[in-house]
């Protein structure tokens, strides 16, 4: 199954000018531990879809929110003119695709 279909939420938002942080909610344990335990979401295939270094994405798990957190420096900082996102919304998109076994 992919991510958007196990996930009730995937969002990015801005975690200041220069950082992302994308939220991963699930509607239950089930799917939440489903994804957690795929160890699909890594760190290296973050900054392999967002072109940053390993070590600087940070991943946190929340059970009792039954939430993944992924944060990672953005490319551009906001309202550069390289930025193409200002909000910092649009950046899920290459999370909702992944498959997850």
């Amino acid at each position: 199954m992919k991510l958007y279909e196990l996930a009730k939420l995937v969002r990015a938002k801005n975690a200041g000018p220069f950082v992302l942080t994308i939220d991963i909610l699930f509607e239950n344990d089930e799917n939440y531990e489903r994804v957690k335990n795929s160890k699909v979401l890594t760190p290296a295939l973050i900054a392999k879809l967002y072109g940053v270094q390993e070590d600087l994405v940070e991943y946190y798990e929340s059970p009792k929110a039954r939430a993944l957190k992924i944060s990672f420096p953005r490319l551009h900082a906001v309202g550069d003119p390289e930025d193409t996102d200002i909000f910092g919304g649009q950046f899920h998109s290459p999370l909702v695709d992944i498959e997850i076994g």
